[in-house]
């Protein structure tokens, strides 16, 4: 049992730390291609901090159909993690990144006012709203040609967000400062070709420290009884969505808000968008109760920062952690199946 507490606790942090190592070279890129901050954080960190969430439920699933074993439990993580994902981001760090703002507000290191181009939030909800119902419109489909064409047009759907977003966000240059390239510290070169080794390297790293998690959530579900989507429903996401989170703390104690909050609303756009294809093609694509009542509470989370931006044409702290509210009802609704 320590032994296994011990991989998943690693496994946890090997696979946030290869995302850091990809996010910081996915933004030197960025700054090589004169992106500004609305085409860094809703494209390349957004892109960079939702690869493993992506590639969780792909091992997980493809894990299982190429060993033969625990295809059902494969499937159900899979399915798990793919909606496990918007609902994390949509509450706890929407509730995560208002608390971080209220805390700096009250240590004088920024200001209560949330700096961010509200028609670019407002924009990322309602493509996420578009794709997401989509994808779980697809669930009652059940004739596989036309999921296929379901899932490629999810992902002609992502393709038409990035190339609109790049040419609003084009002709700038990125607004943060940042970070050395990691592998420039340890090769002393700083050019292209050394950005994209560093992005496949962590790639490569992102896949198979999700294989050892995934392994460990199959071995504690077998172990406690738990049906693997409740615990791919929790765990996984808050093992993924990690950093977004951390570095939207980080941006917003800095004042870069626009970063902070486009980095979360483009990840719940391509979590809509890519992962989601994935599931539609490679698992039965049915959801349970556990399952219909994530997807609600995403709906009403996600409508209340709509409606609100929307409306007031800014976005308020009070808002961002009003969406915790919705976390916490689901936490005490898993809790409660667990103990039953």
């Amino acid at each position: 049992m320590i032994h296994h507490i011990t991989l998943i606790v690693l496994g946890l942090l090997l696979i946030v730390g290869s995302c850091i190592v990809f996010t910081n070279a996915i933004e030197h890129l960025g700054k090589c291609c004169k992106l500004n901050d609305g085409a860094v954080g809703s494209i390349l960190a957004a892109v960079g901090t939702a690869l493993p969430e992506t590639i969780v439920p792909l091992v997980a699933i493809l894990g299982a159909y190429i060993t033969g074993k625990n295809i059902n439990a494969g499937e159900e993580i899979g399915i798990g993690a793919i909606l496990g994902s918007p609902f994390l981001l949509s509450t706890l760090a929407m509730f995560i990144t208002g608390l971080a703002i209220l805390i700096f507000t009250g240590t004088k290191k920024r200001t209560a006012q949330i700096n961010t181009d509200y028609s670019i939030l407002t924009r990322d909800l309602r493509f996420f709203l578009i794709s997401y119902t989509i994808a779980v419109l697809s669930s009652f489909v059940h004739i596989y040609i036309i999921k296929i064409i379901i899932a490629v047009g999810l992902l002609a759907y992502y393709l038409t967000y990035v190339i609109r977003t790049i040419k609003r966000c084009q002709g700038g240059d990125c607004e943060e400062e940042l970070d050395e390239l990691i592998f420039q510290k340890i090769l002393k070169r700083y050019n292209m070709p050394i950005i994209w080794f560093q992005i496949i390297l962590s790639i490569l790293c992102l896949i198979y420290f999700s294989h050892i998690f995934v392994e460990q959530i199959k071995y504690f579900a077998e172990i406690f009884k738990i049906n693997p989507l409740i615990l791919s429903l929790i765990l996984a996401p808050i093992a993924t969505e990690l950093p977004e989170m951390f570095n939207s703390v980080l941006w917003v104690n800095s004042s870069k808000d626009q970063l902070a909050l486009g980095n979360i609303t483009g990840a719940l756009v391509f979590q809509s968008c890519i992962p989601a294809s994935i599931g539609i093609l490679l698992t039965p694509w049915d959801f349970g109760q556990e399952s219909l009542i994530n997807i609600c509470l995403v709906y009403l989370s996600t409508i209340l920062l709509y409606v609100t931006t929307q409306k007031n044409k800014q976005i308020s702290i009070h808002t961002l952690i009003l969406c915790g509210i919705f976390y916490i009802l689901y936490i005490i609704y898993v809790l409660s199946k667990i103990l039953n």
